[in-house]
């Protein structure tokens, strides 16, 4: 499997705070193991605290560059991963909801899981869409128009560009190889 995704262009887009550290780490090592070129974006260049299960503090990791720093034509698929915290205060960043807005009008993929799909509907990018997430954010989703289902991982071609969730880190393995088989399509 190594070397699949060579040439494969994805951004990560967090916060600086209250990223669930599986739902980013896990799937960042996992495509630049197969070749991607992986880059993660936040809104500042500073140090960003991982948790697991949002309450406890994990690792510590430096995003490679910032929000502003970065531009959907330069990627191939965009990547949301979850924690309440990351995902609230991502919505509401600079220029976060337009990149996902830019990715889906250009027909990119976006991938998010657990909570990530709350960028999504803010970005008003929901409607029609068939989707899963954290169970919490069901109600969003649904008055956002989206379909929300609760299965492992969901794909929702719809609309001229495809969306890619999955519901929590339990997950991690179906949303990864989504992503990968998306990718692999895509060359």
């Amino acid at each position: 499997m190594s070397g699949q995704l060579t040439g494969a262009r994805v951004l990560f887009i967090t916060s600086n705070t209250g990223v669930e550290r599986d739902e980013l780490l896990v799937p960042l090592g996992w495509l630049r193991e197969r070749g991607a070129t992986v880059v993660h974006a936040a809104p500042k260049l500073d140090d960003i605290q991982t948790f697991q299960h949002d309450v406890d503090n994990d690792v510590v990791v430096r995003p490679d560059t910032t929000l502003d720093n970065v531009d959907a034509d330069d990627f191939d698929v965009l990547v949301v991963p979850g924690g309440t915290v990351n995902v609230d205060k991502l919505r509401v960043a600079d220029g976060a909801v337009e990149l996902a807005k830019k990715f889906a009008a250009e027909g990119k993929p976006i991938a998010a899981i657990c909570h990530g799909p709350w960028l999504l509907v803010e970005a008003d990018l929901l409607q029609g869409k068939s989707l899963t997430s954290y169970h919490s954010l069901r109600t969003d989703v649904i008055n956002a128009d989206g379909l929300w289902t609760d299965r492992p991982v969901v794909r929702s071609p719809e609309y001229g560009w495809t969306l890619i969730t999955s519901r929590n880190p339990g997950d991690i393995a179906d949303f990864c190889d989504a992503i990968g088989t998306e990718l692999l399509a895509a060359f």
